[in-house]
């Protein structure tokens, strides 16, 4: 089944011009075609038409992916009362908790599901724990090598201080056949979405899967 996924402006990246009013036809789980929204829905008449606002991107990579899923327990909404909504981290304060393998996978579950709505479809760093690899794994999310460890404190946002878009993303968006990975951020374009950051995302995609949308 075809998808066309159409923005106000689209940013291939790698090197190609942006679109303004464009889209991503997305066949299965690749990318069939990207160009302007009225010249893909005439040639894929067939298609059903995805709309979103803002501005479409190739997916994100978070390079805080130990520190965020194995060195952070991310709270569940029950809990909110006790622990609040933010991860916790830290040796005493996790040690407090009782961490088990099981509460670790439910953390790193819920930690992924955070990273997915600022429009990440890859993490960076080792992952150990086999409940984490197994949440990330189930997720879809792929796992990118990284060689220093990132500046600043971690963050859900992969363009936290002042990474450029070009730096976080996965890939560009393209050749025709790739992975269909991408995100849609309810900004006007790059330099709004640069001070905003990547909590404006309002849809991920990732292997052609719509597995992020902001209701």
């Amino acid at each position: 089944m075809l998808t066309i996924h159409a923005a106000d402006l689209v940013l291939p990246g790698g090197g190609h011009a942006p679109v303004p009013g464009g889209a991503v036809v997305v066949r299965g789980s690749l990318i069939a075609a990207i160009g302007p929204y009225e010249d893909l829905a005439a040639a894929h008449p067939g298609a059903r038409t995805r709309r979103w606002p803002g501005l479409l991107t190739p997916g994100l990579v978070n390079p805080y992916g130990p520190e965020l899923l194995e060195r952070a327990y991310h709270p569940d909404p029950r809990e909110a009362a006790e622990l609040g909504t933010e991860p916790i981290t830290g040796a005493s304060a996790l040690a407090a908790l009782g961490m088990t393998d099981a509460r670790w996978g439910a953390s790193a579950r819920r930690g992924v599901q955070r990273m997915l709505a600022h429009g990440t479809v890859a993490v960076a760093g080792d992952l150990w724990r086999p409940a984490v690899v197994d949440a990330v794994a189930r997720a879809g999310l792929s796992t990118e090598q990284r060689f220093d460890a990132p500046p600043g404190p971690p963050s859900l946002d992969p363009l936290a201080d002042g990474r450029p878009l070009a730096e976080a993303v996965l890939t560009p968006l393209g050749p025709v056949g790739v992975d269909a990975g991408f995100a849609v951020f309810d900004v006007r374009d790059e330099a709004e979405l640069a001070a905003r950051g990547a909590g404006t995302c309002v849809a991920t995609v990732l292997a052609g899967r719509l597995v992020f949308r902001r209701r």
